[in-house]
């Protein structure tokens, strides 16, 4: 599956000037010039390769960044182990 073949009405999310931290966190999306937001990828791959993801696109956006490349390398770790290597 390609990671650019879904399917998702973003309008009602882009078209919202006002900021909304439940629907669409402004640290989703800042520094990507086409808007899209990580969760838009994140769901179209299997659970911890999303997660990854989703750590490694916000990470330095929010809190503490190590934390999340820490976390994003901890969901991958735990997919390699999943798919039966070793991590």
């Amino acid at each position: 599956m390609a990671l650019l073949d879904w399917n998702i009405d973003k309008s009602e999310r882009l078209s919202s000037k006002s900021n909304d931290p439940v629907n669409s966190p402004p640290h989703y999306a800042e520094g990507y010039s086409n808007r899209a937001e990580v969760i838009d990828i994140a769901e179209v791959l299997p659970y911890n390769r999303g997660a990854a993801v989703k750590y490694l696109a916000r990470a330095g956006k929010k809190d503490n960044e190590i934390q999340d490349l820490q976390k994003a390398l901890w969901h991958i770790k735990r997919e390699i182990e999943r798919m039966g290597g070793s991590a």
